[in-house]
């Protein structure tokens, strides 16, 4: 089996999401279920259909967080020794050397990726263009656009 690696707080927000669908949101959806039943025929009971979707979607979705969870191989980066190198789960400070434009990125894995949020994924060009570099030193990244330089301006273990 494949295992998948996750950051302690990739897997936390899973874990947690996990918990609520099982403690609160099956429940609500069971409650539901059996309300519309009570409202007698069921092949015109648009809220009993739409309960039944929705408890579909929250098995779905409680299995496959459980099978994520299962695959994981959690990684602390603060427990790594990285010796200052760029590694899963850090967070690093990078400067595009043509624009002068400086941008923070966290490398997670790939459940985890929110660009937005400055999370990318393991798999993406700019981290396995950052992976194994350090302080100071110059990586290229193959952009849609063309080639990019950046400059690795900091590496932190969060």
């Amino acid at each position: 089996m494949k295992k998948t690696p996750m950051t302690v707080t990739g897997a936390q927000k899973l874990r947690d999401e996990l918990h609520h669908l099982k403690t609160t949101a099956r429940p609500r959806v069971i409650q539901a279920i059996a309300e519309a039943r009570a409202h007698g025929d069921l092949s015109e009971n648009a809220e009993y259909h739409a309960a039944r979707e929705q408890q579909s979607f929250i098995e779905g979705r409680i299995a496959e967080i459980e099978g994520k969870l299962a695959t994981a191989e959690i990684i602390d980066v603060r427990a790594v020794e990285a010796n200052g190198r760029v590694v899963f789960g850090a967070t690093v400070v990078i400067v595009h050397c043509e624009t002068g434009d400086e941008v923070m990125y966290r490398i997670v894995g790939e459940d985890e990726a929110d660009i937005a949020a400055g999370l990318i994924s393991i798999g993406s060009p700019i981290a396995r263009a950052l992976i194994n570099k350090q302080e100071g030193e110059t990586t290229a990244v193959d952009a849609p656009g063309g080639r990019v330089e950046y400059e690795i301006i900091a590496v932190r273990y969060e």
